[in-house]
């Protein structure tokens, strides 16, 4: 199955974050807060969610933290990522990582 050619339709965003063992809790609580912000700054954001791993698989690779962000189109991730004010929080979120994974992909359902 092809995925959807084409610039245009949404667009999710995924992070796979593992925070730095040292990154406090009301660090972390606070930079979630700034991500999830980042809606009201960038016009092409039109949604933000996040939650940790509660898997029972136990195939998370070390990753905790995932945070999914949605936009209009791929032109509208790339606004995102060169927003200045994407550019200012992803300095701070990358700083307090160990390990992060990012895909960009197009939602299809299965018919």
């Amino acid at each position: 199955m092809a995925a959807a050619a084409g610039s245009g339709g949404m667009v999710k965003h995924l992070v796979l974050a593992r925070f730095k063992e040292e990154a406090m809790p009301e660090a972390l609580d606070q930079l979630i807060r700034r991500y999830g912000g980042l809606v009201h700054a960038v016009p092409s954001m039109k949604a933000f969610h996040w939650g940790t791993d509660v898997s029972i698989e136990n195939m998370h690779q070390g990753f905790t933290h995932v945070f999914e962000s949605t936009f209009e189109s791929t032109e509208g991730v790339k606004e995102y990522v060169y927003h200045p004010a994407h550019v200012e929080f992803a300095t701070d979120f990358l700083g307090s990582t160990e390990k992060v994974l990012i895909i960009d992909f197009k939602p299809a359902a299965v018919n």
